[in-house]
């Protein structure tokens, strides 16, 4: 994993939850760790590994993910087993 995947998800797992990660940087992090990120209708987004799966939407008009978004990307990293 790429040492800015890395620092990704340190960030996703820091307490308390962050609300200045780039929607994108987890995105590349779910790609390292093999998921596959589809696209739905509009901001629509479905992440699966396997048989996790994670469907919810990009952020907008930011770039930022909501807290909300980044402790769901936390539980589905947690349920592929990547901790940092």
């Amino acid at each position: 994993m790429k040492s800015k995947c890395r620092k990704t998800l340190e960030a996703v797992f820091s307490q308390p939850t962050r609300s200045n990660i780039k929607w994108a940087d987890i995105e590349k992090l779910f790609e390292a760790v093999g998921a596959l990120v589809l696209e739905g209708d509009g901001s629509r987004v479905r992440i699966i590994k396997d048989t996790t799966k994670l469907a919810t939407h990009r952020p907008h008009p930011g770039k930022e993910a909501k807290p909300y978004q980044v402790e769901a990307a936390r539980e589905f990293l947690l349920a592929l087993g990547v901790t940092p």
